[in-house]
């Protein structure tokens, strides 16, 4: 499996091309209620790649629709992928990432499995830093975050099947408040019986939009059952745990374990991999093996699962507390998040918003 390469490597260094910003005030009220997803800063980064030319045409400028070929390949055969990290303001008033080198290391993986040019990570570093110190006033002040999705999509305009022959990078920034708005009290998750996110062999493993659009219907099933998200089962069995709706899954156990799915047809999710590697400090181990429904079923019910939890940069660490089926519906502990999971959370958020020391190195200033 192997990305398409271009002729050269040329150095992209996104120079910035500023624009008139938006008036202080308009600023403020967007930035006092911003949701997730709705609004948007000033600028975006951006990068053309042709088999010709390779990457070219960097630079950071004004926020702009942007104009594709009807027959562009992304639209027929969904040739595109994306990132999701976040920009943090510090107390300090200076603004970090957090852990952005696993986000390039994941994007350049995606884009091998999508046959997409990779972006070299020091470019991609370089993509987002710029965008971040040209629009850090849109970077608000905790608990908001500046959310950052990098994405690229297959844009020849050609309607054979194979390799695009051109592409475009661009990174937008918009920021973000919580993503389960008022939910914060545990979500209640479908366990569904057929529908499948993602198989063996399949690209289960790349941040791509077709995951996420497979993943619609079954999430539509879950709000018919009064249900937050739904929980995926193997697409072979439908029997074991793969992730909860856009998010890793985790469980704590009474015997002092966070357990979570191994990787393969899951997201290499960068909260959950840093969850794990701060299990140690909260007394739990780090156990990366397959669970069954059965397991979780049977485990809520009699003590052995004490807490669940799903693990995302979007919403950090969101408590399950409930699970419905076919069959019926069980409550993880007593219905409540639990003290481990809140735990975690707390420390994962301290280290991003530069709260707690960073032994780790995981936090990178860039404004």
């Amino acid at each position: 499996m192997s990305s398409v390469a271009g002729p050269r490597h040329s150095v992209l260094r996104f120079p910035p091309a500023p624009v008139t910003p938006t008036p202080d005030a308009q600023r403020a009220a967007l930035l006092a209620d911003p949701a997730f997803g709705r609004v948007f800063s000033d600028h975006m980064a951006m990068a053309s790649w042709s088999a010709e030319d390779g990457w070219h045409d960097d630079g950071v400028r004004g926020l702009e629709s942007m104009t594709l070929h009807p027959a562009a390949a992304v639209l027929h055969y969904a040739q595109e992928i994306f990132e999701g990290l976040k920009a943090y303001r510090q107390p300090d008033g200076s603004v970090a990432l957090f852990r952005p080198d696993l986000n390039a290391a994941r994007f350049a993986h995606s884009a091998r499995r999508l046959s997409l040019p990779e972006l070299p990570a020091e470019a991609f570093l370089a993509a987002v830093g710029a965008l971040v110190r040209l629009d850090s006033a849109w970077v608000p002040e905790p608990p908001a975050t500046l959310y950052l999705r990098p994405f690229t999509v297959a844009t020849e305009a050609f309607l054979g099947v194979r390799a695009a022959n051109e592409a475009r990078f661009a990174v937008l920034a918009s920021p973000a408040g919580s993503y389960f708005a008022g939910r914060e009290v545990g979500v209640t998750l479908w366990i569904d019986p057929e529908l499948s996110r993602a198989a063996p062999g399949g690209t289960g493993d790349a941040k791509c939009g077709g995951n996420y659009a497979a993943g619609l219907a079954a999430q539509g099933v879950a709000r018919a059952h009064e249900c937050d998200q739904v929980l995926f089962l193997d697409a072979v069995e439908h029997r074991w745990l793969e992730e909860s709706g856009t998010m890793n899954v985790l469980l704590v156990t009474a015997a002092g374990e966070l357990v979570t799915p191994p990787l393969g047809t899951i997201l290499d999710g960068v909260t959950r991999r840093s969850v794990l590697e701060l299990a140690g400090d909260h007394g739990l181990v780090p156990v990366e093996r397959p669970v069954s429904v059965e397991e979780l079923r049977e485990g809520a019910r009699d003590g052995a699962i004490t807490e669940v939890f799903a693990a995302g940069t979007a919403a950090v660490i969101s408590p399950i507390v409930r699970f419905r089926e076919p069959g019926g519906e069980f409550t993880v502990g007593d219905g409540a998040p639990g003290p481990r999971t809140l735990a975690l959370r707390q420390a994962l958020v301290d280290l991003q918003f530069g709260r707690t020391p960073d032994p780790r190195g995981w936090r990178v200033p860039v404004a």
